[in-house]
């Protein structure tokens, strides 16, 4: 498209939030915020297509106050940490839907490795396990109790033992990316690997089934989560190498703090993971297997929902493509 008929077709819109902005009109926080969306998507094209034209600069001008009214709009609002994860958070994630689709790719990839690996060599669960994990969780099953590793400690110190844990590793792997991405990469080729490991040894065993339902009532949210804190990491490294029309380090702010919002939604899902495992996991054998796969099922449904479909409806109702 032609600059000309570029701004010829947009400068309506720009000019009813330049009346918003000088109090001449009066719009709800909601249509606030759709129109800030709709700017920054016209600021995003000027800069690919039109980098050096003076509408670059009129719209930064015009982002630049959108977030403004937007904040302030929101900031008011009773229930704002409600409209943090059911409005801010899906259109991030449906703005680097890409880089989740990535993390999810090489997760899977990394995952196939450690199958292929664990079959293949005798030895490689105990390089990856460590031999006192695999010599303790071998009395176990011995002793007809495969998960008895998980059923340790109180219930309140493994919860706060393993949210800590988990917390530490989705900082790592978000933290990492400032390192262009490739720290995360490591992060992710190890937790992947670890994880098909994980079932591999349990599906040698022979005790494949109790392992699926014990440890995927917690496992759901975990590895969710922390495939979701990976693509976070991406996106500061993407921010870092590849700045587009923007300044490095420009585009290193808005990648970190996108990339943060994103992080910040997995925190329930870890928190929940956490309670799961100091909580339920352990009581996984003597619960009905109706009920361990209801959870699980329950599990993979909501995240899968909020990350996977739920940005579409978002960005759908935002008339954002």
């Amino acid at each position: 498209m032609r600059e000309i008929a570029f701004i010829k077709q947009n400068k309506e819109k720009w000019l009813e939030f330049e009346n918003v902005r000088s109090n001449n009109e009066k719009k709800s926080p909601d249509e606030i915020a759709d129109l800030h969306i709709k700017i920054m998507n016209d600021l995003a094209y000027a800069q690919s297509f039109y980098p050096k034209s003076k509408v670059v600069d009129y719209l930064n001008k015009l982002a630049k106050s959108s977030f403004s009214n937007v904040y302030h709009s929101k900031r008011q609002q009773k229930n704002s940490i409600l409209y943090f994860f059911f409005d801010t958070v899906p259109l991030m994630v449906y703005k680097h839907r890409k880089f989740i689709y990535l993390s999810f790719i090489f997760f899977a990839i990394c995952f196939t490795v450690g199958l292929i690996s664990t079959f293949n060599d005798e030895t490689f669960a105990r390089q990856i396990l460590g031999n006192d994990y695999i010599d303790e969780t071998l009395e176990n099953i011995e002793s007809g109790d495969a998960l008895a590793i998980y059923k340790g400690g109180s219930n309140w110190g493994s919860f706060i033992g393993i949210l800590d844990n988990n917390i530490r590793v989705g900082l790592n792997m978000f933290l990492s990316g400032l390192f262009i991405g490739i720290g995360t990469g490591f992060y992710i080729i190890y937790n992947g690997i670890m994880v098909a490991v994980f079932q591999a040894f349990f599906y040698q065993q022979n005790t494949l089934f109790d392992s699926l339902k014990g440890i995927w009532i917690h496992g759901v949210y975990e590895i969710f989560a922390m495939i979701i804190e990976a693509a976070a990491g991406y996106i500061i490294g993407a921010s870092i190498l590849f700045p587009k029309s923007l300044k490095r380090l420009q585009s290193f702010k808005i990648g970190l703090r996108e990339a943060f919002i994103i992080f910040l939604s997995t925190i329930p899902f870890t928190i929940t993971a956490a309670f799961l495992e100091g909580y339920v996991t352990r009581f996984s054998n003597s619960m009905p297997t109706i009920v361990c796969f209801a959870i699980i099922f329950f599990c993979l449904i909501t995240i899968s929902y909020y990350y996977l479909i739920f940005p579409f409806k978002v960005a759908s109702k935002h008339a954002i493509r």
